[in-house]
């Protein structure tokens, strides 16, 4: 091993995790073998002084334990499934319902808990494969993803691939927590969101999409100016109360498959801007509601509600059961390519 590859821990079978350190001017990441996950990322405030931007452990066993996906890759399918079911060719699946009644992020055993494995790695890039078996967590098909990390003057780009033997559902993300002011410096309240999307997909109480695409004109749902996130996440407005904040699916302006700044967010402590470009249909604004009981961060970080906030690239949640909604099937012959860049700016 060098030093942009060690031995983070060895896993209770044996595995042993490795973490990957990317690095490019003033900007250093570390990215973990398990999961997949983003463990760090530093980049400069705006007097040049260098802030780890992402939220992450200092332990495998709270990589293990924790339930908060923090910085992991996903799938097979990213976010939920309703009831953990879909039908495919006339054949009914059902999946682990790991989330409540509903399928969330892959199911029990997803690609956020599976060792990757590293293909190459140069001094600011990483490539990662997984193969998820026919059946596993009960998806039809072999699918073969490949995820390329790349970290650039400017930022981090995240270029997804897959294939697969049969039928199948494919839609992958990552769940980096982030924190514009430092992953240790407490509630994000004050950081600024903006989304450029005219409508957004409302849930149940569940969080699962009625199929509805609505409007965001006239609502909280509205973050196409800067506004600071923790504004209206408390509003007596029945979307925000039922998922105790932002946690939402938003139908992004401009064609999907074209790589286009979506979102910008904002520390006013730190100066440090956040740019958002993805290929991708939706983005899962998440303020990180439900980080109650996270396991300590880095660094003794006690991390807690709102410490933390994702914005998952994706397709639309729980789109097999609702045909008014991109599709998520992969077919054999085809390739899943998806692009995401979280660029500073």
């Amino acid at each position: 091993m060098s030093d942009n590859r060690t031995l983070f821990a060895t896993m209770p079978n044996g595995d042993l995790v490795e973490e990957l350190t990317l690095r490019c001017g003033a900007l250093r990441c570390s990215i973990l073998t398990y999961g997949g996950a983003i463990r760090s990322l530093v980049v400069p405030d705006k007097d040049g002084n260098p802030v780890d931007v992402a939220l992450g452990f200092d332990t495998i066993e709270d990589y293990m334990t924790q339930t908060c996906y923090i910085g992991a890759l996903i799938g097979r399918f990213g976010n939920r499934i309703n009831q953990g079911k879909f039908t495919l060719n006339g054949v009914d699946y059902t999946l682990a319902t790991n989330n409540g009644p509903n399928h969330l992020h892959g199911g029990d055993i997803g690609f956020d808990k599976q060792i990757w494995t590293v293909e190459d790695q140069t001094e600011n890039q990483v490539v990662l494969s997984l193969v998820s078996p026919d059946g596993q967590e009960n998806y039809p098909g072999t699918l073969t993803v490949i995820v390329t990390y790349t970290l650039t003057e400017d930022g981090l780009s995240i270029s997804y691939h897959a294939n697969t033997d049969a039928d199948t559902l494919c839609n992958l993300t990552n769940h980096c927590y982030f924190n514009l002011s430092g992953h240790d410096s407490g509630p994000v309240d004050n950081q600024t969101i903006c989304i450029k999307a005219q409508s957004y997909t409302p849930t149940d109480a569940g969080s699962i999409p009625t199929g509805e695409i609505a409007s965001v004109e006239g609502t909280p749902m509205d973050l196409r100016t800067p506004v600071a996130m923790g504004a209206h996440w408390d509003d007596d407005f029945d979307q925000l109360t039922m998922a105790r904040g932002y946690d939402h699916n938003w139908v992004l302006d401009g064609e999907a498959g074209q790589l286009r700044h979506v979102a910008t967010a904002h520390s006013p402590a730190t100066g440090i801007t956040m740019e958002v470009h993805t290929t991708t249909p939706g983005v899962q604004f998440y303020s990180g509601n439900y980080m109650d009981g996270c396991p300590v961060g880095k660094d003794g970080a006690p991390y807690d509600k709102r410490w933390g906030f994702c914005l998952e690239t994706q397709n639309f949640p729980d789109a097999p059961n609702h045909a008014n909604f991109p599709s998520a099937v992969l077919k054999p012959g085809q390739e899943y390519k998806e692009e995401t860049v979280y660029k500073f700016v």
